[in-house]
């Protein structure tokens, strides 16, 4: 996807079909915290991620926001987790 900071720049992946290179931010709780604390972190969490301002500043440092709901957020961290895995494996990458 192009960035909305510089959309007239092609992307990596425009030119080698299946590359992906990106990073983000997330914010994770113990897996035991209580369910209501979880779902009202994610709903101000996601009021400061809709805020103008915030967007805005975002944007300016090249950021795109993806507010959503946990299980979204749990959902994407799973399908990074397997697909990094497979190029750690693949690389035989090993801990120092």
């Amino acid at each position: 996807m192009r960035s909305d900071a510089l959309p007239d720049i092609p992307t990596v992946a425009e030119f080698v079909p299946g590359y992906e290179a990106s990073n983000w931010y997330g914010v994770g709780a113990p897996k035991a915290t209580p369910a209501e604390i979880v779902e009202k972190l994610n709903k101000e969490i996601n009021a400061g991620l809709a805020d103008p301002e915030i967007k805005a500043r975002l944007a300016d440092l090249g950021g795109t926001v993806l507010a959503g709901l946990p299980g979204d957020f749990e959902n994407f961290v799973a399908g990074e987790i397997e697909k990094w895995a497979k190029v750690v494996k693949f690389a035989g990458i090993k801990p120092e």
